[in-house]
């Protein structure tokens, strides 16, 4: 589904070239639940960016669904990402003056799609997540894991193949975690979307499937999860 072939993304400060990250090379398959963890600096904001075809590379070639994202102008990057990507955030990014059912079906505006199928779609988004009842409610009513709930739900009303989540549970208490946690896993489980979810907590990545670690924009670590739990013990 995903593919980094030798992929290096550079920035100059000043008379100094930076090397955010340097030729990875990668792979993640339809299906996938990827935990990728490193310390600050180490290449994962850079690394999440070129998946969510925000940010392309300097150099080498990332690949979405068979097509070469190097190739694409911003248009064509833009309906890649609403059609294939859906975007989970640490803050929620909900728009404050607007009720539940209109913030999920912001992408659909975009999409061009009409106001009474974005409804009947944001509904049934809302009732996934289990917030039906509260679809007519402002974001400041309901609580923080209610609003980490009706991000998913928007990152969902396109039907995406593909789920991209930067510190999901980073403004949640660990009971709120674990239930946002349980629902991306049913997520991948059930509706096998393919995740890849950035966290600085082991035990959130323990919920993944695969586990990729960056260090100094590398990939110092690609495999099973637990492999790599078990050699920090």
């Amino acid at each position: 589904m995903l593919k980094l072939a030798n992929v290096t993304k550079t920035y100059k400060m000043g008379d100094t070239i930076f090397h955010a990250l340097k030729d990875i090379n990668l792979q993640i398959d339809e299906g996938d639940y990827i935990a990728i963890m490193g310390p600050s600096g180490s290449g994962k904001s850079t690394f999440m960016n070129i998946l969510g075809c925000l940010d392309k590379a300097t150099s080498g070639n990332y690949f979405l669904n068979e097509t070469d994202t190097t190739t694409l102008d911003k248009d064509a990057l833009a309906s890649l990402r609403n059609h294939v990507i859906g975007f989970v955030f640490q803050g929620f990014n909900l728009l404050a003056r607007k009720n539940l059912i209109d913030n999920v079906a912001l992408p659909l505006v975009y999409a061009g799609i009409g106001a009474k199928e974005r409804k009947v779609r944001a509904l049934e988004v809302l009732k996934s997540v289990g917030l039906e009842a509260y679809a007519t409610y402002l974001p400041n009513q309901i609580s923080g894991g209610q609003q980490q709930r009706v991000a998913i739900a928007r990152a969902l009303i396109n039907r995406p193949k593909l789920i991209l989540a930067d510190e999901p549970t980073g403004n949640l208490d660990t009971k709120t975690s674990q239930e946002i946690m349980d629902l991306f896993c049913k997520l991948n489980d059930q509706e096998k979307i393919t995740i890849v979810l950035v966290t600085h907590e082991p035990d959130i990545a323990a919920y993944s499937k695969r586990l990729v670690n960056f260090v100094d924009g590398r990939i110092q670590h690609d495999g099973l999860t637990e492999h790599f739990q078990a050699s920090l013990v």
